[in-house]
């Protein structure tokens, strides 16, 4: 018999429940779950009820905290105990394509990274034929985690995996012939002459002019593009595609003035939309991306010619598809997506960009998951109204960014790049007063500043956020580097500020 107990507050504290049998519904014992004691058994916990969203498979131990089970926030809705998970034999049959087609690998052991072990990018089906099995969608047992037991899965959404897809249509505005497609294709000319409407329904895709990804690059995040000037196009071709696998983490990339990964070096870490402003020679030779995905731009501010950067080493530029080493601007693929109900249900709109107005993309927004990047969002449009500041993670319903109504109109991606963190808050406006220098997070500024109010900051590294009342609670300020002179220049309508927290997680 399995035995786990959940707490609500971290290092095993706060109320907790206690079960030994399977919970479709866990909302009734606990509002949140940040640790939790396995006792016996292996068991599967989900995000949401019915077992659904995310799944963290533990085994007997203590986790102290939900990073200890690669949680992605404190939301645990739901649980089941596995039944004869542990035995002498293991046996998986991994498939290239759905319903047991392509290529078949059949392994009975752990293997951290499937693409090198068995040179598969993809698995769209399996069997199990003994023992229980976790996936995981990143090398080395991170991301997301997926329980498998005994018996076949004849598509990937069989295990609870979802799919990209992408819709082409021969005219404007969604119009006339069209083509839905959910993997990499080489050649799309017989199913439609011309594209002149995507709408990109998930995932990030790359498309080509020519077929067997060759000419220019579009790079497509999901959303509705109604001609082709919205995917920056030069014309009404498009002849091949793929998905853009983004592995999430820290992501960073090396810039090399000369070819071979010589000469000048520079790191980037966030968006870039001035290369030339930071780099200190306008051509870009050769470049290591070590995580992420990144879009070179041939001109600054994001436009011209486009070139997508997965992990990888480019000891020329001739191997990310340029005709020249010039590159403008740098930008980072991140992602937040928006449910118009809660645990992520309902119409869904995912973004990566700044947004200035999200009213035409859902009506409401009861729950968002955050999948890289830190993002501010406004409850009107043009960035306008109160602010959440959100780091990566899944908010199940607006109370968990702190929300006062299901109301979000604009959002933008926070573009601080990580590392040291720096404020000086001071009593008076125009940084005059008593002043404090603040390096770390803290709950409540009474007891280090002996004042209620802060009348202006220097923000010297990093971004910051200010909440109205201590312990991170009331209305939210986003900060990022530079002066502000008064209180009104954070947007606030009064200077008290009762918590201080610093963005770390990007």
């Amino acid at each position: 018999m399995g035995k786990i107990v959940f707490f609500e507050d971290p290092n095993f504290k706060g109320l907790s429940y206690e079960t030994s049998c399977d919970c479709p519904t866990l909302h009734a014992q606990f509002r949140r779950c940040n640790s939790i004691r396995v006792e016996a058994g292996c068991w599967v916990l989900y995000e949401r009820p019915n077992y659904m969203g995310y799944q963290y498979i533990l085994t007997p131990g203590e986790y102290p905290d939900y990073q200890h089970w690669m949680g992605f926030n404190d939301s645990i809705r739901s649980c089941r105990c596995v039944k004869n998970v542990y035995g002498k034999v293991y046996k998986i049959r991994l498939y290239e394509k759905p319903d047991f087609g392509g290529k078949m690998v059949e392994h009975g052991e752990d293997c951290p990274s499937v693409q090198e072990a068995f040179k598969l990018h993809e698995i769209h089906s399996c069997i199990v034929l003994d023992g229980a099995w976790a996936f995981y969608n990143e090398s080395n047992y991170k991301g997301r985690q997926y329980f498998l037991e005994r018996g076949e899965y004849r598509q990937h959404e069989a295990w609870g995996a979802t799919s990209p897809a992408i819709v082409f249509y021969e005219d404007k505005k969604f119009k006339g012939r069209s083509h839905e497609c959910k993997t990499d294709t080489s050649d799309l000319h017989s199913f439609f002459s011309r594209c002149n409407s995507i709408r990109v329904e998930g995932g990030c895709w790359v498309v080509y002019e020519r077929p067997n990804f060759m000419g220019y690059q579009y790079i497509l995040t999901p959303g509705e593009y109604p001609d082709y000037q919205h995917w920056m196009g030069f014309n009404d071709c498009i002849r091949s595609c793929r998905v853009i696998k983004i592995v999430h983490g820290s992501d960073k990339l090396k810039l090399f003035e000369k070819p071979n990964f010589e000469g000048t070096v520079m790191e980037v870490t966030e968006n870039v939309p001035s290369t030339p402003d930071r780099f200190p020679n306008k051509a870009v030779h050769s470049c290591h991306v070590f995580h992420g995905a990144w879009v070179f731009f041939e001109h600054p501010n994001y436009s011209g010619r486009q070139y997508l950067l997965e992990k990888g080493e480019y000891s020329h530029y001739t191997e990310w598809g340029a005709m020249h080493p010039t590159v403008g601007s740098i930008r980072l693929i991140t992602d937040i997506i928006f449910y118009e109900d809660r645990n992520f249900q309902g119409r869904c709109f995912e973004c990566s960009s700044d947004c200035p107005d999200l009213s035409t993309h859902f009506n409401r927004c009861n729950s968002i998951r955050v999948d890289s990047g830190a993002w501010v969002l406004y409850e009107r449009p043009n960035y306008m109204g109160n602010q959440y500041v959100l780091t990566r993670g899944e908010y199940p319903e607006y109370q968990r960014w702190m929300g006062y109504s299901d109301s979000i109109r604009s959002c933008r991606l926070i573009r601080t790049s990580p590392g040291a963190h720096r404020i000086r808050i001071y009593e008076r406006p125009d940084f005059s007063g008593q002043m404090l220098e603040l390096t770390e997070d803290n709950p409540s500024l009474m007891d280090r500043f002996s004042h209620r109010e802060v009348h202006s900051c220097n923000v010297l590294d990093g971004a910051w956020v200010f909440f109205e009342h201590p312990n991170y609670r009331g209305h939210q300020y986003l900060l990022e580097k530079g002066e502000y002179r008064r209180f009104t220049d954070w947007n606030a309508l009064h200077p008290t500020v009762g918590s201080i927290r610093c963005i770390r997680d990007y």
